[in-house]
């Protein structure tokens, strides 16, 4: 896991990214659901990358835009957040339930180091055909292998492989997914 750690200072340089982000998602999530074209612009302003075929319902807020590359095939339901201080990837055919936030920032253990606004960051990955259920969180740091899923209401806190449900907080693998 790659930590990224910045200062207030520093993050106060980013503020102009974080401006924009917010002022695109409050766009976004004002526009008409029928004018598909306005959407899918606003959307291919604030990501990295957007994927083929991909639906991102209203309202959808981040911090930066910038750092979130969502790949094909992709339906994010609606309030999802992503506080994208690091990479958030999002693999192909992948479903997000309503209400699950990803959360690629945390904050140090060391109370001297929170005072001082110390922010630590790590990227966060969907692989291929994951499924999150509801009112999930993905923390910092995670990878979430291809074809898994996450029980809704779970909080990820570790790694999950692939080919599993994971369920709980912390979320932990309770089954593999055999192929049939």
């Amino acid at each position: 896991m790659e930590i990224y750690s910045f200062t207030q200072e520093e993050d106060r340089q980013k503020s102009e990214i974080r401006y924009n982000a917010r002022r695109l998602c409050q766009k976004y999530n004002k526009t008409n659901v029928k004018n598909k074209k306005r959407r899918n612009k606003i959307l291919n302003k604030l990501f990295q990358s957007i994927g083929e075929n991909t639906k991102v319902m209203q309202p959808f807020i981040c911090d930066y835009g910038c750092n979130i590359v969502i790949k094909d095939n992709v339906f994010i339901n609606y309030n999802c957040t992503m506080l994208d201080t690091s990479l958030i990837t999002i693999g192909s055919h992948c479903r997000i339930a309503p209400n699950v936030s990803f959360y690629s920032v945390f904050h140090p253990i060391d109370p001297e180091d929170r005072q001082n606004g110390t922010i630590l960051s790590s990227p966060i990955t969907l692989g291929n055909n994951v499924w999150v259920g509801g009112n999930s969180i993905i923390l910092s740091g995670v990878t979430i292998g291809d074809n898994s899923i996450i029980g809704a209401g779970s909080v990820v806190t570790k790694d999950i492989p692939a080919n599993c449900i994971a369920v709980g907080n912390p979320a932990k693998v309770i089954k593999q997914i055999k192929s049939e």
